[in-house]
């Protein structure tokens, strides 16, 4: 986050909260399971094949649609070039549309390919630059600026991974809520800001 101008902050921590967002819905929806969140789903599924658990399979297949999107927004940034931002954020718009015309359980898989293609939003050298779908490179990064700080190094370094961890926090409050409130209509507005981040994407990249 640190090597990034302070705009590019505000809009990795949109797209943060719409992992966060999603991941609310997807594990309410599937009882445990993420559409985001690959580690634990990892886990379940080593778990459910040493106990012969039902949701062993879903595991795998949120895994494999997982690694499917992250190919496809890695492909689309590279045809993209510069404009990859905002490639890469309406392909995931496009996917999240899709989930929403589908509302039935197999729209779980192509929430988690939109939430593998979202990191391809940020990239350096072809390799994931800030993680918007997982949070615990981020909080160990706040953890070593706090100390850097506190040591008298960077004062406030520690603040931009502050700010994308609480907006994934914030994203799946709001998702937490809208699935209780809205029911299939949360991936709708999901859908919905996914657009709006990619209008900002746009712009900010224009601004660069």
């Amino acid at each position: 986050m640190n090597r990034y101008r302070k705009r590019f902050w505000l809009l990795a921590s949109g797209v943060a909260a719409l992992a966060g967002y999603l991941d609310a819905v997807g594990f309410l929806t599937l009882n445990g399971l993420f559409v985001s969140f690959m580690s634990g789903n990892s886990t379940q599924l080593a778990v459910d094949l040493v106990r012969g658990g039902p949701m062993a399979a879903v595991a795998a297949g949120l895994v494999g649609a997982f690694v499917g999107g992250v190919i496809a927004g890695a492909l689309a940034a590279r045809v993209a070039g510069m404009a990859r931002k905002p490639v890469v954020l309406l392909l995931v718009t496009i996917l999240l549309a899709v989930a929403a015309l589908l509302n039935a359980p197999s729209a779980v898989f192509v929430m988690a390919a939109a939430m593998g293609a979202a990191n391809g939003v940020f990239q350096r050298d072809g390799e994931v630059s800030i993680g918007v779908t997982y949070m615990t490179g981020t909080l160990v990064k706040l953890g070593q600026r706090l100390a850097a700080a506190i040591t008298g190094g960077a004062r406030w370094a520690w603040i931009p991974h502050l700010l994308l961890w609480s907006a994934l926090v914030t994203g799946a409050a709001l998702g937490a809520f809208a699935h209780l409130h809205a029911g299939p209509h949360a991936l709708w507005l999901a859908t919905a800001a996914a657009l709006i981040l990619t209008v900002a994407a746009a712009l900010t990249d224009r601004r660069a």
